[in-house]
């Protein structure tokens, strides 16, 4: 892998300076007083300083400088050692602090690619190129990082045409740094602004204006479906693509799983670490398994969602349906529905042709076990023939809690009462290494999973989800992954996994300067195929959020093993209180014609994956 970082020395650096810098591609810039790495810092981007002295994201200094920062106890990956004065004392600050690149001259690439290859040495030779054929030389002269000064998009592609190879945009960081690094690492405005341009693996997120829930279509061009790239080259090409265009390793997982040998853990982390070209080979081969496990056909639930409270006592970070601020007036006053109410919507909505009515909410304060077992009862009194889809594993634990019994026998209640299946939402990151800092107060993993052996032992089946974007990354949602197949070896109980890209507008720990601004796109084609690589043999059905990335967003995800639109929701106020722009309902013509539009059939289902009408 080579890659490139955009970056602007620079004297004197203003908000509007940096901000604008920024607009045009640049995501560091480096520094020489504390008042030019605030500024930078205000406009966004990453400020490096030419002096151990000064307070920034990262240094750029002589070997001397660099043994200062050592003993600081600065992390290496912040270090850039420049490449002067004795070649023993450069060697001395490269093992000493573990710099994570040391830049050089061109003419000295070769000099330095020697000392960078001796054992013990982290560093990567990094240096600045002008133009495709420098850039050319200096890879072959042994560069790994290439500093780049005002180079647009199609010089770009450009350079990644000319290395036919793996082409990377880091920010003033090596890629691969965690979010649980640069929180230990970094001041708060320095960690606010590293999220901000990067994704789940810390490498630069593309520029676009689209994200999870926001009115904008989706980043890729005609024919294409990765985003990673946005030059003409890239845009005209075709994202058809065959096995033998992906690297050895990555080749054999695909055709271990078209022979129907599920990717390990270790491989899904592989998969899901995949960029460009390789996004799009994993969503064929996705599409491929999901030809051959449900056909050509795409289902929806006609059903209505009912948010009996945004009022809770957990304080979840990612959450803005019980938080959200009022200034964005996305949620307006706290309220409660009295379940009259519930059971009179769930009545209305099975009038209205529905077949399903989702319950979820806050976690009222006032809330115990005795609320969730008589919103079902009045709500099957009202709609005896609908479906009750209801209550997270949260909701369970702490409605069995509040009644002093055991988890079954709240479950066995809530059955009996007409509770149907279960949403498999409060998930998140099945990782508490993320949950410890997105929802530290919400069960664990552990528990989750508990809750949803227990109910599928009972006889309640449920649904899978994952929530990501946000303080995650591809580790964690292999291990999630991971805990959602074995539930499922054991005991069958999920009929659907949905991905849920993460809405960021409102999100208190966006807003806080805490998360990343929601996954790229490719990050969201990523989880749905690799859900179906993963899951091939034990969940048939992958859901495309329309909620979260439109129609047009969701239809896509078509060609990259989904089989399945979800619902068409009636009412949705979790997601708007996030930010989302995407309506609050749809109606089937609308889902049919999406399903249409990339030439599949639609098939009307119940909750539980039965067929009720084909719609031709």
């Amino acid at each position: 892998m080579i890659t490139f970082c955009r970056l602007r020395p620079a004297h004197s650096v203003s908000e509007r300076w940096a901000s604008a810098r920024r607009r045009q591609g640049t995501t560091v810039v480096e520094v020489s007083s504390a008042e030019a790495s605030a500024g930078a810092l205000a406009g966004g981007l990453l400020p490096l300083g030419r002096s151990a002295g000064i307070e920034t994201a990262g240094w750029v200094v002589s070997p001397a400088e660099a043994r200062v920062l050592q003993d600081r106890g600065e992390a290496g990956w912040r270090v850039t050692v420049i490449h002067e004065d004795s070649t023993e004392a450069v060697l001395a600050a490269l093992v000493s602090t573990g710099a994570a690149f040391l830049r050089t001259r061109r003419s000295a690439v070769a000099e330095a690619a020697r000392l960078t290859a001796l054992p013990g040495v982290a560093a990567t030779v990094s240096v600045f190129v002008d133009d495709v054929d420098q850039a050319v030389a200096a890879v072959g002269a042994g560069a790994g990082d290439l500093l780049l000064r005002d180079w647009d998009t199609e010089r770009l592609g450009q350079l990644r045409q000319a290395l036919a190879g793996d082409l990377v945009e880091r920010t003033a960081f090596p890629i691969g740094i965690s979010v649980d690094e640069a929180r230990t690492r970094l001041v708060p405005e320095t960690l606010a602004a590293y999220l901000g341009l990067v994704d789940g693996s810390g490498a630069v997120r593309p520029r676009t204006a689209w994200a999870p829930g926001k009115d904008e279509p989706a980043p890729f061009a005609a024919g294409r479906l990765s985003a990673e790239w946005a030059d003409a080259a890239w845009s005209r090409g075709d994202s058809r693509a065959g096995l033998s265009e992906v690297g050895p390793a990555l080749r054999l997982i695909l055709e271990r799983s078209l022979d129907g040998r599920p990717p390990a853990r270790d491989d899904v982390e592989l998969l899901l670490r995949s960029r460009g070209r390789d996004v799009e080979v994993v969503a064929a081969v996705a599409d491929e398994l999901r030809r051959r496990a449900v056909g050509e056909s795409v289902s929806y639930v006609v059903n209505r969602n009912i948010n009996y409270t945004n009022q809770c006592y957990f304080r979840c970070g990612f959450c803005a349906f019980s938080k959200g601020p009022r200034s964005l007036n996305l949620r307006g006053d706290p309220y409660l529905l009295e379940i009259h109410e519930v059971a009179f919507r769930a009545k209305e909505a099975w009038e209205r042709g529905a077949t399903e009515v989702c319950l979820q909410g806050g976690i009222h304060p006032q809330f115990t076990g005795a609320f969730y077992e008589e919103v079902v009862t009045a709500t099957k009194t009202a709609a005896p023939g609908i479906h009750v889809h209801g209550f997270t594993p949260l909701e369970v634990w702490q409605g069995a809690e509040t009644l002093g019994i055991s988890v079954e026998q709240f479950l066995v209640r809530l059955r009996n009462a007409g509770l149907g299946t279960l949403p498999g939402t409060a998930a998140e990151i099945l990782d508490d290494r993320i949950r410890a800092h997105l929802c530290p107060d919400k069960i664990k993993t552990a528990q989750w999973a508990y809750v949803m052996e227990t109910a599928h032992r009972v006889g309640l089946r449920s649904t899978a989800t994952i929530m990501f974007g946000h303080i995650d990354d591809p580790g964690s949602w292999a291990n999630h992954f991971e805990v959602i197949r074995s539930i499922q070896r054991r005991t069958g109980g999920f009929t659907e996994f949905v991905p849920l890209p993460f809405v960021h507008m409102a999100a208190p720990i966006y807003l806080q300067g805490r998360a990343r601004p929601g996954p790229t796109w490719d990050e969201v084609v990523l989880i749905h195929a690799v859900a179906r690589l993963a899951f091939d043999g034990l969940i048939p059905n992958i859901q495309g959020s329309w909620v979260k990335l439109g129609l047009a967003g969701a239809a896509a995800l078509l060609g990259a093993g989904c089989n399945d639109l979800g619902g068409t929701l009636m009412d949705e106020n979790i997601s708007r209180a996030a930010g989302a722009d995407h309506g609050q309902v749809v109606e089937p013509a609308d889902l049919e014609r999406t399903i249409r539009s990339v030439g599949r059939t639609p098939v009307r289902r119940n909750t539980l994956y039965e067929a009720l009408e084909t719609i031709e």
